[in-house]
């Protein structure tokens, strides 16, 4: 399977006119969506643990109770169930999102990170 950005880009639902996301691939638990918020991002928690890989534009992401910076090519992990929302994003910003795992998240919660 093959996605550009553009081609993933060009897929979205629109919903009144403003496009939201849409799911492109789906093996087993995981799914990969592009997403593009309009204006706001109204996203609720998610029973599945998630990764978002920044596909265009920079702001900011809450995830829980920390705040941090974004732009193109980063990477974010999000636990399942955790209150997570993109803040003060460019008109351009997408992402794509992997949902993953089962319901609840893995088992342990994810705690290891490599520098």
């Amino acid at each position: 399977m093959h996605f550009t950005i553009q081609q993933a880009l060009q897929q979205l639902s629109a919903a009144d006119g403003q496009p939201v996301f849409k799911e492109l691939f789906r093996h087993g638990s995981m799914s990969v969506e592009m997403y593009k918020p309009v204006g706001k991002d109204y996203q609720q928690p998610h029973r599945q643990d998630e990764i978002y890989v920044i596909a265009s534009g920079h702001g900011q992401f809450q995830n829980g109770e920390v705040i941090h910076p974004f732009g193109p090519g980063d990477w974010l992990f999000v636990p399942a169930g955790v209150e997570h929302r993109f803040l003060e994003f460019s008109e351009d910003f997408a992402t794509w999102v992997i949902f993953y795992g089962p319901d609840g998240g893995e088992n342990p919660p994810a705690t290891e990170h490599f520098q």
